[in-house]
């Protein structure tokens, strides 16, 4: 636990830098991933566990070099292993960009009208956007902000926690390719499929462990009623952590939308009224006292670990 310590300079850096606006490292993996993938995918006649195994080994041959490198730098001790493991984890936040992107929505709505809202979403969220009236246009900025605070947060932090900058690294990465190949239609189905799963089973512990921070620096009472009533999920780790984080904002999220053409009915989400474009600072205040929460258990596990 002794990474714990600097988990503060790296969410300073996050407050102070935002994501690094070019030559981010994210962006080049992504771009070398659509290079594996195309290099990978094989014809369209292959059977489904021949594409699950060719997902797979894009998979590892992607996070394999990666993380050893990044095992290799942090063996090395001294300024060195500290120095990379700051900078990892830096690179693995994107806490300010999340939160920017909401207020972007939001002035969008005051100041340009709503369709600059309707192109600012669509930065978010994977969901067709062209056709969203005003409340469906909040609704989707705040399930984005509750979803990818485990995301782009607190998934980092509780990796990063466990097992340093590799770990930091392992679930950014993973998080990238689940963003990339994660979805079920013809072409990532099966490819997706590794991918897909390994983030399901990297976010298990960090998504229920979001939804507790959201309990603990929200309405408790409506947080933990939307934890108990939450239905049928969607996604493992995502409806819960929306769910719960509705119910600490005492709002209802949830419903209908497009994803690809298809209307998909979500189930819905905390209890309350629909949200509203006041709620969507109210969702960034949310996060920025969990991120609160989480920065002092990280100090309180750091003086600990020095005791």
């Amino acid at each position: 636990m002794i990474y714990s310590l600097l988990v503060v300079p790296a969410l300073g850096m996050d407050l102070l830098f935002g994501e690094l606006p070019r030559f981010h490292p994210l962006v080049g993996f992504g771009r070398c991933s659509m290079g594996v993938e195309q290099w990978l995918y094989g014809p369209s006649t292959l059977p489904a566990w021949a594409r699950k195994m060719r997902g797979m080994s894009a998979l590892l041959l992607l996070l394999g070099p990666t993380l050893l490198l990044s095992l290799w730098l942090t063996a090395t001790g001294g300024w060195v292993a500290v120095t990379v493991h700051c900078v990892v984890l830096y690179l693995a936040l994107g806490g300010r960009s999340l939160m920017e992107h909401g207020m972007a929505v939001l002035k969008a709505m005051d100041g340009e009208g709503l369709e600059a809202a309707r192109q600012r979403v669509g930065c978010l969220v994977s969901r067709e956007t062209d056709q969203m009236d005003e409340a469906a246009v909040v609704r989707a900025a705040i399930e984005s902000l509750l979803e990818n605070g485990c995301d782009a947060i607190f998934g980092a932090l509780f990796w990063f926690l466990l097992l340093g900058a590799p770990g930091a690294l392992l679930y950014r990465l993973a998080n990238t390719l689940d963003a990339m190949w994660g979805y079920k239609n013809t072409r990532y189905l099966h490819f997706g499929w590794a991918a897909a799963r390994l983030d399901d089973g990297l976010n298990y512990v960090p998504a229920r462990l979001t939804a507790i921070t959201y309990l603990l620096v929200g309405h408790t009472g409506g947080a933990w009623s939307a934890w108990r009533g939450c239905p049928e999920r969607k996604s493992p780790n995502a409806t819960l952590v929306m769910a719960v984080g509705a119910g600490a904002l005492g709002i209802q999220l949830g419903g209908e939308a497009v994803y690809h053409g298809c209307r998909v009915e979500s189930p819905l989400l905390g209890a309350g009224p629909s949200p509203t474009r006041e709620d969507i600072p109210r969702a960034i205040a949310l996060l920025r006292h969990a991120i609160l929460l989480w920065v002092v258990v990280s100090l309180l596990l750091g003086g600990i670990a020095l005791a």
